[in-house]
């Protein structure tokens, strides 16, 4: 079956057509017609029957062909005896549907038939075997079989084809709606609002104005919980602020405790700022993939980090994209890789449908069962990692995996063949 809805709409508007063409054709022509060219032809048997009959009897040649003159001429039919010529074998035009059964019949009805020629569309000729020598009779075509029966099928072929084009075009309206409606999907699947307005049939409204209701009410929920994650974050910083400068004054063993503690709080609002902050970020541009890796790069190693570049491939071209988020998901996934190991190393692959970021490490990695759980906001895969070098938050891959999603993409978590620890891997749709 075609894959798309253009194909599978015309496979249902050609099927039909031609089934029925084909129904019509074998009932028709090879039935109704066939048995009309029969029962015609068997008429002209009668008087060629008649006509021999009459040849027989003449007393010699050329009273013979007297008659022949006289009675051919009231039957309508040419006859003319004696003959001294004729084809070795019969003769029909490829085109002639109908000529092999006139043939036979004339056959089975006068046995004395000997060759029969249709090369003539407007005449029958016949070279028939009588006592006085072979007669040669010829006669209407169309007083054995339907004139032209080929014309219903050139009919029946233009008319089909006309009715089918102006169906396509009728029914690429109705399916105009439903790619539209699959564009305005796909485009807010990349995190792009694109103007939508229902239209079409009664159905295709209803979906579109489900598809509307759906964004519109995704859109609330997101904005709902941006709003009260950095309500409640921004609100807290202020009395942390106040303990930190208080415990500040403080001297004492159980201050340092207490100032780590406000430290962990301050991490854990940072973060719920920064997720927060994920959905507007910035905004869709045109922007060089490789520009954003190499800065990437080089910041991180500017900090002492051991981050390494490794293959590009694809073509360097503009691709539009949210470049702060995608900066902010490659800083998370390169933080994320030497928090836990020694050594990163980062990849850019360009495909005319995706743009995939892969960072790599040596460090323990995560085991397969727990991969689905540590994209999820607030999961901290403690046992599995290294917690010499922190906890985190829990929200580092959540915002990457989150970051994605907004471009139509997703965050593949594996295996690396390379350094042996952790394959990240940002795939971002085009």
């Amino acid at each position: 079956m075609p894959r798309g809805l253009y194909g599978r709409a015309a496979l249902i508007l050609i099927l039909p057509v031609l089934t029925l063409q084909l129904l019509v054709t074998v009932v028709f022509i090879q039935r109704h017609i066939d048995g009309v060219t029969r029962s015609m032809t068997s008429a002209v048997n009668i008087e060629l029957r008649f006509l021999r009959d009459a040849i027989d009897a003449a007393r010699d040649a050329q009273a013979a062909g007297q008659i022949a003159e006289n009675t051919g001429a009231a039957l309508e039919i040419t006859a003319s005896l004696p003959v001294d010529t004729a084809p070795a074998s019969d003769e029909i035009r490829f085109v002639d549907l109908t000529g092999k059964i006139v043939i036979d019949t004339l056959r089975i009805g006068v046995p004395e038939v000997a060759v029969v020629s249709l090369t003539d569309r407007r005449r029958v000729q016949i070279w028939m075997q009588t006592r006085h020598g072979t007669t040669y009779l010829s006669f209407q075509r169309g007083r054995v079989s339907v004139a032209n029966p080929h014309q219903l099928l050139v009919i029946m072929v233009v008319m089909g084809a006309i009715m089918t084009t102006i169906a396509y075009f009728f029914l690429r309206n109705q399916l105009r709606p439903i790619k539209r409606l699959a564009a305005a999907a796909t485009e807010y699947g990349k995190g792009r609002i694109k103007p939508f307005s229902p239209t079409g049939a009664l159905e295709v409204r209803a979906a579109g104005m489900a598809f509307l209701d759906m964004r519109n009410k995704i859109e609330r929920q997101t904005q709902s919980r941006t709003m009260m994650l950095s309500g409640v974050s921004h609100d807290l910083r202020t009395p942390l602020t106040r303990l930190r400068l208080g415990l500040s004054m403080l001297d004492g063993e159980d201050t340092d405790a207490i100032m780590r503690d406000v430290d962990d709080m301050q991490e854990l609002l940072d973060g719920f700022l920064d997720f927060a902050r994920n959905d507007a970020l910035d905004g869709l541009e045109p922007c060089m993939p490789r520009e954003i890796l190499d800065a990437a790069v080089s910041d991180a190693a500017r900090g002492g980090q051991s981050v390494t570049l490794g293959p590009v491939t694809g073509p360097d071209q503009h691709i539009t994209m949210r470049p702060m988020a995608v900066r902010r998901a490659l800083d998370n996934l390169i933080g994320n890789a030497l928090r836990y190991g020694t050594k990163a190393e980062v990849c850019l692959d360009i495909t005319d449908r995706t743009v995939r970021f892969t960072v790599e490490d040596d460090g323990p990695g995560i085991p397969a069962t727990s991969r689905e759980a540590a994209m999820s906001p607030f999961v901290r895969l403690d046992p599995s990692r290294n917690q010499d070098k922190g906890t985190g938050v829990g929200l580092g891959l959540s915002i990457v995996a989150d970051i994605a999603r907004n471009h139509g993409g997703l965050l593949r978590l594996g295996d690396s063949a390379r350094l042996g620890g952790l394959k990240a891997e940002l795939v971002l749709a085009r």
